[in-house]
């Protein structure tokens, strides 16, 4: 019977660098757009403003915007490129041998037809390194870091880089400073001890930063470099891949570290337990005096106490042979007390009733003479009560008469105000009534010098007036007086007041007596 073969061991770590250098051949592809024959690259298409994308990348997967905004305007053959500041741009030209224009941020005049452009950013990039490395021990280490780069020299390195990824055009670059650092890191830890590696990382970033910046930058005597300059090269943390190896190196120290925390316990222990002892040693010596302190106290006090029951027996015995004497004697004097306390109180009754009459005779008498004066005193009590009301009414009698003479002084001077007040009234009307008829007579005076022609301008002016306020005249009469050539005033005058009479007349108003004659 054949004994039973063994399965293969399958080879995981192989497995592991197979599928990491099917990663890195791929991510070294560039990512390019999907192009029309004939059309010119990524960047160089007609920037998209509304999604933020070249016309070469719109539908080619999810819609990112790219990392450098490059927009292209114009018409046909005659667009121009617009380059942020931040990013370095080579354009070409068909003829050429140099670039037409190169720098940072520098935006020019493009067609299509023969141009060509590479655009780059300039800020700064972050290379994360995540190397599994084997140390001299043949022990594997997983060591991480990051290193950070620029460009320096974009004439250089747009000739020797790759930058023709039209979604990341720094994605290609990163990944190639990433195999070449994960490179020196594990050469430069296989010839290190676990112990170096994990206590001291400055060798490898000495040498990692010394070979990527011979790469990037060349060295002094040739110019065989990238055209880019090694910022810094940092080494963020070194673990040790076998969870087995990395507890077995922790092993000493925890070891070390158990057993001095154990000679301490033990040591701590020790000294408690004899710190114990002693203090029990202690508190039984002191019970154990406590004890016979406390039996000698107590006998003591067991002595004392028969010595005073025993003389308290002896003192009570005395003091009830003394108190019984004592009664004897008490007995007898009370005896002889209460017969003398008998005779004087028979003989002091007989007094005190002797004096309770002469007292109450006594009290008759006084009552008497009290009620006596009580009378007296009401009386002339009455009699002054009297005298107050005749003084009280008297009084007001007198002040009923005062009010009354009061009131009439008041009447009196009232009247004489109200007279004085009513003739000054008077002679005030009488005043004013004396300064209307002079005003007046003013008035009429000089209505009187007033002429005949002022007077009939003022009577024309006063015509319409007295005429709206006149009733409707129900008949016309006409009056004429005297010749009407011979031109005088008087005559003129005669002839209007005539004929404003004649009106007035018409209108029923009486301006004349019934015995008046119009001739």
């Amino acid at each position: 019977m054949n004994p039973p073969e063994e399965a293969p061991v399958e080879n995981v770590y192989l497995k592991q660098v197979q599928a990491q250098q099917a990663v890195l051949a791929d991510e070294l592809q560039a990512k390019k757009g999907v192009a029309a024959p004939g059309a010119p690259p990524p960047w160089a298409q007609e920037h998209d403003t509304r999604t933020g994308l070249s016309a070469a990348l719109r539908g080619t997967g999810p819609a990112t915007t790219p990392p450098i905004e490059v927009r292209v305007t114009g018409w046909w053959r005659w667009k121009t490129v617009i380059v942020p500041p931040n990013a370095y741009v080579v354009h070409t030209r068909r003829g050429r041998k140099e670039p037409v224009t190169t720098g940072l941020g520098i935006s020019f005049g493009y067609d299509p037809y023969k141009d060509s452009f590479l655009v780059a950013p300039s800020a700064m990039q972050t290379v994360l390194i995540s190397a599994n490395c084997i140390c001299r021990e043949l022990q594997g280490i997983l060591v991480q870091g990051y290193v950070q780069w620029i460009i320096h020299d974009f004439s250089v390195a747009y000739k020797r880089l790759d930058f023709s990824d039209a979604i990341d055009p720094m994605r290609i670059v990163n990944v190639q400073l990433r195999e070449q650092a994960e490179a020196a890191i594990k050469d430069k830890v296989a010839t290190m001890s676990i112990h170096e590696v994990l206590s001291d990382k400055q060798p490898i970033i000495d040498e990692l930063t010394a070979r990527l910046r011979s790469v990037a930058e060349g060295s002094g005597t040739d110019n065989r470099g990238l055209g880019l300059r090694i910022v810094t090269v940092q080494i963020k943390e070194a673990v040790v891949s076998s969870a087995r190896v990395w507890e077995n190196m922790q092993k000493p120290f925890r070891a070390e570290r158990e057993r001095i925390a154990r000679l301490a316990q033990l040591e701590t222990e020790s000294t408690i337990r004899a710190r114990e002892l002693e203090a029990q040693k202690a508190q039984e010596t002191a019970a154990i005096l406590t004890r016979a302190e406390i039996e000698k106290h107590r006998a003591t006090q067991e002595a004392a106490k028969f010595d005073r029951d025993q003389g308290e027996k002896l003192r009570r015995q005395n003091v009830e042979e003394e108190a019984a004497r004592r009664s004897a004697t008490l007995r007898r004097e009370t005896q002889q007390h209460e017969l003398e306390a008998k005779r004087l109180l028979e003989e002091s009754t007989i007094a005190q009733e002797e004096k309770l009459k002469a007292a109450r005779l006594e009290a008759k008498q006084r009552e008497f003479l009290l009620e006596a004066a009580q009378r007296m005193a009401q009386e002339e009590k009455e009699k002054e009560l009297a005298a107050s009301a005749a003084t009280l009414e008297k009084a007001r009698i007198e002040i009923q008469t005062d009010l009354i003479r009061s009131r009439a002084a008041q009447d009196e001077v009232k009247t004489t105000s109200e007279l004085k007040l009513e003739e000054a009234r008077l002679q005030a009307a009488n005043r004013q009534a004396e300064r209307e008829v002079a005003l007046e007579g003013a008035r009429q005076k000089v209505a009187n010098d007033v002429s005949s022609n002022h007077l009939q301008s003022r009577l024309i002016e006063t015509l319409p007036a007295i005429a709206e306020k006149l009733p409707a005249p129900k008949e016309l009469r006409s009056v004429t007086f005297g010749s009407a050539g011979n031109g005088q005033e008087g005559s003129a005058l005669a002839s209007l007041v005539g004929s404003v009479l004649a009106v007035l007349d018409a209108y029923g108003v009486r301006t004349r007596s019934p015995k008046a004659e119009v001739s």
